[in-house]
């Protein structure tokens, strides 16, 4: 129970970070169940909270979602979910991860410390960002930061770029979550599956409740902000990860 009430914390405050900032569950989650339930399962049950937001935020926006966008986003990470598999076969994870999160910190530093943002046309990145974010979600399990590297590029409008992000990360999640279970992996969880999961759902709604009243009074600078700070974040706890699996290793 103490690892489901981490858990469940966990998911509360991702849940609300991913409401108002378009991300945060596989940011503040994956770390925390990672350490808590071990890589294989706490990834996989990362994946599983991510679709489980993704689609109930995604019922809550779904007016101000860019479908088409979504769909060619969706399209082609998966190309980079494939390729990032296979790199995975042969450089070992922890190198991988640190060069995955010393790219995203780089590109972050760039588009927060020059004038690029808002100057790139989206017709021409919305492909390489669909399979950079499908290769760093494969290699390292966080997509996020290159997604946010792109709005801010392309100077996407911050409000819906957080709410298309819900079909994209539900996809993502759903389609790693897919290969998982076919390829075997195992995983073991601390309670029944239907109390895991009941609590999951419901903890996701309380933090997407407080999440809607929080983006509400939240300007969209703030927000964009919120989320280049998560970006961040995110890349930091990849390197680390990765480090800490080198010295432990």
């Amino acid at each position: 129970m103490l690892i489901l009430t981490a858990v469940l914390i966990a998911v509360l405050v991702g849940s609300i970070l991913q409401r108002v900032s378009g991300t945060g569950v596989g940011l503040v989650v994956a770390p925390v169940l990672s350490l808590l339930m071990g890589p294989a399962t706490g990834v996989l049950v990362t994946n599983a909270a991510t679709v489980c937001s993704g689609f109930m935020i995604t019922l809550a926006v779904r007016r101000m979602v860019e479908w088409k966008h979504a769909a060619v986003l969706i399209l082609s990470a998966i190309p980079g979910v494939v390729l990032g598999a296979l790199v995975v076969r042969w450089v070992p994870a922890e190198w991988l991860q640190i060069g995955v999160g010393a790219v995203v910190l780089l590109a972050l530093a760039i588009t927060k410390f020059t004038h690029t943002a808002g100057q790139v046309n989206q017709r021409k990145a919305v492909i390489p960002a669909g399979l950079i974010g499908g290769f760093f979600n494969s290699t390292a399990g966080v997509a996020a930061p290159a997604m946010v590297v792109y709005s801010r590029i392309t100077n996407w409008d911050q409000l819906r770029f957080a709410a298309t992000m819900q079909p994209v990360f539900m996809s993502l999640g759903a389609l790693s979550v897919g290969s998982k279970l076919i390829a075997g992996v195992h995983f073991a969880l601390p309670v029944p599956v239907f109390v895991a999961f009941g609590s999951l759902i419901v903890t996701i709604f309380v933090g997407i409740t407080v999440g809607t009243w929080l983006s509400r009074r939240l300007d969209k600078a703030a927000a964009a902000n919120l989320a280049m700070g998560l970006a961040a974040v995110g890349g930091v706890v990849v390197m680390v990860r990765g480090a800490l699996g080198l010295w432990l290793g």
